[in-house]
């Protein structure tokens, strides 16, 4: 059986996402063991830059990155070698369903309910949003798992869209 691509764009997306996801997951390994346990700090700051300078050159960049993008608290993260991941669980969950939302829609084509794959990000508005103004603490797994959903239904819904935008050339070109 034979593969065959929907988009080329989206075959774009699926090999960079893929990319990213194996950079985020093998940083940890990247470093020597047991070395990176706290980088709690502030999104949009560069918080532990301290704490990356004897780091090679591509876990300082991926770390760096997740540094400035992600809060990167450690109650919220992953450990991996050791060591905590450069981005948070529920960032790990949307990577994740990134790649897996990419790679479904690069390879099958279907019709999506807009409403539905909008659905797909209330888990995650929920739960992280009842974490920033009330007591209720979430667990990584939970993160985890609603940063997936949220992952895949934000591709559901870019497919969408890439599809609209290929089926109106293809009617442009046919007219």
């Amino acid at each position: 059986m034979r593969l065959k691509v929907t988009s080329y764009i989206l075959l774009v997306g699926f090999i960079i996402s893929l990319i990213w996801l194996a950079l985020v997951v093998s940083a940890s390994y990247l470093v020597q063991a047991n070395t990176l346990h706290d980088l709690s700090g502030s999104v949009s700051v560069k918080d532990n830059a301290d704490q990356f300078s004897d780091l090679d050159a591509l876990p300082k960049a991926i770390y760096s990155i997740g540094d400035i993008e992600c809060h990167q608290i450690a109650s919220r993260s992953l450990f991996l070698n050791g060591n905590e991941m450069p981005f948070c669980a529920r960032d790990l969950g949307l990577f994740i369903g990134l790649a897996a939302g990419l790679g479904f829609v690069t390879f099958y084509r279907y019709k999506v309910n807009p409403i539905l794959a909008l659905a797909g990000l209330v888990p995650m508005g929920v739960d992280g949003g009842l974490q920033l103004v009330t007591d209720y603490e979430s667990n990584n797994a939970l993160r985890l798992a609603t940063g997936i959903i949220a992952g895949i239904a934000m591709i559901l819904l870019i497919s969408l869209y890439v599809f609209l935008l290929s089926e109106d050339r293809k009617s442009a070109g046919t007219s």
